[in-house]
């Protein structure tokens, strides 16, 4: 009885942090994880508009978005967003080109030869 009880007591830990640890993982402000590439322009309680820049080779650490709009600066860019399930998607830049983008986890990382630069604006509400 005492096995069992010390085997479901470690379960429970292991599934217990591996749930915290993959919220903390979800909710990386991408301003903290990658702030050579992030910039905050503005911001309150309904939205907040970043300025995102990367030159090729760059990458981004994983951060998380609400949802949010993209409006291209850069033409010709590309990027590869992976999300955490693995998932990669290709991205070319066309300059005053916006799209809309679901909450999501990802990373990013510039696989063209010329600088992305892009706003990001999240909806907070």
């Amino acid at each position: 009885m005492k096995k069992s009880a010390c085997r479901m007591m470690n379960i429970l830990f292991v599934t217990i942090t591996s749930i915290l640890a993959m919220k903390v993982a979800m909710a990386q402000d991408p301003v903290e994880v990658s702030p050579l590439n992030h910039t905050v322009l503005f911001e309150n309680d309904r939205v907040r508009v970043l300025d995102y820049h990367s030159n090729p080779g760059d990458k981004s650490l994983t951060h998380s978005h609400p949802d949010y709009l993209v409006y291209d600066l850069a033409d010709g860019y590309q990027v590869r967003l992976t999300s955490t399930d693995g998932t990669e998607k290709a991205i070319e830049g066309k300059a005053g080109s916006v799209t809309w983008h679901e909450a999501t986890t990802h990373a990013v990382e510039n696989i063209g030869t010329t600088n992305a630069h892009a706003l990001v604006i999240e909806l907070k509400k």
